[in-house]
């Protein structure tokens, strides 16, 4: 055995509480460190975190000083189920394979909830940072793909007792996550039981986002706070579809009634009539907020108890969302639309007015040449004009073409430029066609000698 021959090992060494961390190259034989590289972990923010369908995201990547010269890439983590542990593969997003110079990606119209990594690179050859954590844009909305289930159907629950999340959709395999306060991801394993596509929860559970996700899809998220208090508010899971009506209630730990119950919206005491619950008869936009009960145990009691604050998400319909994403391409092809039919009508007006035109001028023309033919007719040998028009019976009618002449010399002879005259009679009464089309007459006039 050659014990000359070095093996050279590389290890990553978390050092520092964000997740960046230090390699270390070094050898079997010596033991000695050959270098000490300092890798750095972006932070990634999505801004809005909770978002309605069609929303713009906003994906921001973060790197430690110094912060000049980095490239940075974009990835969608995609659940990997084949794992125990929670585990994602990512997939670059589109447009993602050289970098981006800028620190933040928008994402256009998102509708689900999806989660994303980033990471930073530079130099040559090029130094990556480690990916950051995975980060989640939530949505409530619905997916018909996949869906989750509240059991019992509310977000607030007693710390003692147990609840069931239920895993729907088109997917043989699911897995029900939770990402706490902080961000940590969990499986339902850590706190609870999956049988099947269900999550049985004892009082394990923790306050904390929740969704269910396979390889291919993930499902509407539901904010669930585990109270340990006295009370809890009684609200919707999923959100409330703008124009329908809302109740919200209060719950209490034990059968014992709550007095005096009064319901605050983003800390503020919202009027209302009904002490036991507050009715939203028709829910808009600005219904959204953080919402709480307060009551007291006995009528004149002085101990007031209070719930936690759950989220009200409000919905545009899904008739409104969907025609919405539309609205832009449509008004944009009802104008094109207004605009090509205007300029048809303008291209036809023109093309009338050129035809008048042309029209008139043919007219013009025409009426000249009779003119000029009549002229020819009724002129008498001395240049005057008849008196009295010829009798219609006995009119000829012909269409005499001339050709040009050139103009010649005083004693030049003129060309022999014969015109053919179509010459027709009318026919008289009682003739057949026949006998009228053998009357036709053909005469060749030739120009007489100029005296000019």
């Amino acid at each position: 055995m050659d014990t000359n021959h070095q093996h050279t090992h590389e290890i990553t060494i978390s050092l520092m509480s964000d997740g960046s961390s230090y390699k270390c190259r070094f050898k079997d034989k010596e033991s000695e460190i050959e270098y000490l590289k300092y890798v750095p972990r972006p932070v990634l923010t999505v801004s809005p975190s909770w978002t309605s369908p069609g929303d713009s995201v906003t994906l921001t990547c973060s790197v430690g000083p110094p912060s000049a010269g980095w490239r940075f890439f974009w990835y969608k983590a995609v659940p990997d189920l084949s794992r125990y542990y929670t585990y994602y593969t990512y997939e670059l997003l589109a447009g993602g394979t050289t970098g981006t110079e800028q620190d933040s990606y928008i994402l256009h119209g998102q509708t689900h909830t999806a989660g994303y990594v980033c990471r930073a690179g530079r130099g040559d050859p090029v130094f990556y940072t480690q990916f950051s954590r995975v980060k989640f844009v939530w949505s409530g909305g619905v997916n018909p793909a996949a869906s989750l289930t509240v059991s019992p159907h509310r977000l607030q629950h007693f710390s003692t007792e147990s609840l069931s999340l239920i895993c729907e959709g088109n997917s043989a395999e699911w897995r029900v996550m939770m990402a706490d306060e902080d961000g940590r991801l969990s499986p339902c394993y850590y706190w609870g039981e999956m049988t099947g596509s269900t999550c049985n929860t004892d009082t394990r559970a923790s306050s904390g986002v929740y969704w269910c996700e396979s390889e291919t899809q993930s499902s509407n998220a539901a904010n669930i706070t585990i109270h340990s208090g006295d009370v809890i508010l009684v609200s919707s899971v999923r959100p409330v579809t703008e124009g329908h009506s809302v109740t919200l209630g209060r719950k209490l730990r034990t059968e014992n009634l709550l007095y005096n119950v009064d319901f605050y919206k983003n800390d503020k005491l919202i009027p209302n009539p009904v002490r036991g619950e507050l009715l939203i008869s028709a829910v808009t936009k600005s219904d959204e907020g953080f919402y709480k009960c307060r009551g007291r145990k006995s009528p004149q009691g002085l101990e007031n108890l209070t719930s936690a604050e759950s989220w009200l998400s409000v919905k545009y319909p899904e008739e409104a969302a969907s025609s919405s994403v539309f609205l832009v391409p449509l008004v944009v092809g009802l104008v094109s639309g207004v605009l090509l039919i205007i300029l048809l009508l303008l291209f036809l007006r023109r093309y009338r007015k050129s035809e008048a035109s042309s029209l008139s001028r043919s007219q013009r023309t025409n009426q000249s040449a009779a003119t000029d033919h009549m002229i020819n007719q009724g002129e008498t040998k001395d240049g005057h004009y008849a008196s009295a028009p010829p009798d219609e019976s006995s009119l000829t009618y012909s269409v005499v073409e001339l050709k040009h002449l050139k103009k010649k010399e005083k004693h030049d002879e003129p060309d022999e430029s014969p015109v053919y005259s179509d010459v027709r009679i009318p026919s008289a009464a009682g003739k057949s066609r026949c006998a009228a089309e053998e009357e036709t007459l053909y005469s060749e006039v030739k120009p007489g000698t100029s005296d000019q």
